[in-house]
């Protein structure tokens, strides 16, 4: 079955949006979490802080939530293709953001940062390197999840173009 440009360009659109998220997730596990490991307590519970602080603004919630709404918006717009092997690489590129990374951050980084959050840079507790090294883990799991879905995005637009 033959798909139209408004299917493809959901699909799109998703890989665009799901692919800043994975970048986002990659330069911090790659980077700033790397370098995060050699601060002092002080610095880490500051920074840390800052950083949650910071990420939430409009824009990036444009983004974080958009991967999510833009999977559902690509698997209704293809749902003429539920007999095909693209149609469910759709579905599980969209499941495995909207859990792997949405519900995933809400049920467990956002709980860290704001226990990190609470911490008094002064007086840390004794488990802090616990906590972030477990923030850590977690944010290079939505690093998988979201990596793991763009190129199930990838995946789906290859298979249609090597069809045409």
């Amino acid at each position: 079955m033959k798909t139209s440009y408004f299917e493809n360009g959901t699909l799109a659109i998703a890989l665009f949006i799901i692919g800043i998220m994975s970048g986002f997730f990659y330069t911090y596990t790659i980077n700033v979490n790397l370098a995060m490991l050699e601060v002092s307590g002080e610095i880490y519970a500051t920074v840390q802080s800052l950083f949650n602080e910071n990420v939430r603004h409009f824009i990036f919630f444009i983004f974080f939530f958009g991967g999510g709404l833009a999977s559902v918006i690509a698997l209704i717009a293809n749902i003429k293709h539920y007999k095909t092997i693209s149609f469910w690489l759709i579905a599980l590129a969209g499941v495995i953001y909207i859990f792997g990374i949405i519900i995933f951050t809400a049920q467990v980084n956002l709980p860290l940062n704001y226990e990190t959050e609470s911490w008094n840079p002064q007086v840390l507790p004794e488990n802090w390197e616990q906590t972030r090294d477990a923030w850590n883990q977690a944010n290079a799991l939505r690093l998988l999840f979201s990596t793991l879905s763009f190129v199930l995005y990838i995946i789906v637009l290859v298979i249609r173009a090597s069809k045409k």
